[in-house]
């Protein structure tokens, strides 16, 4: 499906999913196949029913998932967006800590 204003379109393709829930590691990772990179904007939508794993326990399974491809206007503003956020981390004061 191809959104002419917007540039979006969409691509059916296989993932792997590996979750891991253990005193090590909590994590949830997807794989996509056929080589799909995900960019900025980008929208992955996994499908199927939600996945639950029990602590102590690592999961791997295979499943499809609907890549969103973000157009051109919302790539860049994703990458604005990203850019403005990740300047605030950089705050710094350079008070001498009295009060006057």
């Amino acid at each position: 499906m191809a959104d002419p204003f917007m540039g979006k379109r969409q691509i059916d393709v296989p993932c792997t999913i590996e979750i891991e829930n253990t005193f090590d590691s909590l994590h949830a990772h997807v794989e996509l196949h056929g080589g799909i990179e995900v960019e900025a904007g980008d929208e992955v939508l996994v499908h199927g029913d939600p996945i639950r794993v029990p602590y102590g326990q690592k999961l791997t399974l295979q499943r499809m998932a609907t890549v969103t491809r973000a157009g051109r206007f919302t790539r860049m503003m994703t990458a604005l967006m990203a850019r403005l956020e990740l300047t605030e981390l950089y705050e710094v004061s350079f008070s001498s800590g009295r009060k006057l």
